[in-house]
């Protein structure tokens, strides 16, 4: 498509990292998505992606409309840098688009003994509380943090009870989602993963009122704010759409999809070995919580990923034949040989 090498890279480890973490939902599927906006003349991908505003601990990143994950990982080293003389560092980006898994970059903080964040707003699928409206985005929190002994604690969630992508996934293999995930044009829970396309929408973390949605509204409208008000990206329904499908808007509040990143140095707290020897006590603690009937046992977030990456770099990674089908096209129109 025209990406640079270094660039061409890092947007091939997120895709195999959320394959590999078992997040198919943000890894080759997304190709035809990112292709088809290429096509459509709605990424750059010879991005001049710069630091716009800055003090000695924070940042504003300008990413030229780039693919996603390349403003994104220049940011969260400008944020690891900036932790690393300040104690804690922080970035707001802003003309950008989707950018893969959070979790991949709230994990680069850890080898620095940092703690990392992550956050980022998406194109306008979900409805708040009490409405039919889409005027936000599935809007993940990432958080990665590091110990001694144990693996690191990684969570990493949409703020909606199922990903966008997941809806993909699960429409390519012809199956129906459970209710609870999403809602058509009327407001009434549905079990069609392209509803979308009919005028549905997602609901946020809960469901409805009754089972807390107000809840995940609150925290998808956080990473909103955060994401976009503050770096002067568009936020709720203004987040130009991530596949070439559906149209951008003529309105719009900012530049772009906006993302937010933060790093916190652990020594700017206590010693680091003091604090992942508490983080392993804290595992520890809650590995050894009696589980439920039915259940093995209590899982420590990041668990699941890891061991799915364990076992797919030891089998391979399957892809639905729908994927492999679409990655076949894509080689043919670029004229590149694929080989499956």
């Amino acid at each position: 498509m025209g990406c640079s090498t270094s660039d061409s890279a890092v947007i091939a480890d997120v895709f195999i990292s959320a394959e590999l973490r078992g997040i198919p939902s943000h890894g080759m599927i997304r190709l035809k998505d990112y292709y088809d906006l290429w096509k459509a003349g709605r990424i750059n991908v010879k991005p001049d992606i710069r630091v716009v505003h800055e003090t000695p601990s924070t940042a504003v990143v300008n990413g030229d409309n780039a693919v996603g994950m390349v403003p994104a990982f220049r940011s969260m080293q400008i944020a690891i840098e900036k932790a690393r003389q300040a104690g804690t560092g922080w970035v707001a980006t802003y003309n950008s688009n989707h950018y893969g898994i959070a979790g991949f970059y709230s994990k680069m903080a850890l080898e620095h003994d940092m703690i990392g964040i992550c956050l980022t707003n998406a194109n306008p699928l979900v409805a708040p509380t009490f409405s039919v409206s889409r005027l936000l985005g599935t809007n993940p929190i990432a958080v990665a943090i590091p110990a001694g002994k144990q693996p690191a604690f990684i969570a990493d969630f949409a703020t909606t009870p199922i990903a966008r992508g997941k809806l993909a996934v699960a429409e390519k293999k012809g199956e129906k989602v459970r209710t609870g995930y999403v809602q058509d044009k009327e407001g009434n829970p549905s079990n069609d993963p392209g509803i979308l396309k009919h005028g549905g929408s997602m609901v946020t973390l809960g469901g409805d009122y009754e089972h807390g949605s107000h809840k995940g509204y609150c925290l998808s409208a956080i990473v909103d704010i955060f994401s976009a008000v503050l770096s002067g990206a568009n936020f709720g329904p203004f987040v130009p759409p991530s596949v070439a499908y559906l149209p951008v808007l003529n309105e719009k509040t900012g530049e772009g999809t906006g993302h937010f990143f933060g790093a916190m140095r652990i020594d700017a707290f206590q010693p680091a070995a003091s604090f992942k020897a508490k983080m392993d006590q804290w595992i520890e603690t809650f590995r050894k919580a009696q589980p439920a009937p039915g259940k093995t046992a209590v899982l420590i977030p990041g668990d699941l990923e890891r061991q799915k990456e364990i076992e797919l770099k030891k089998n391979g990674i399957p892809l639905i034949p729908q994927v492999i089908s679409d990655l076949e096209a894509i080689a043919a129109a670029l004229n590149i040989p694929f080989i499956h």
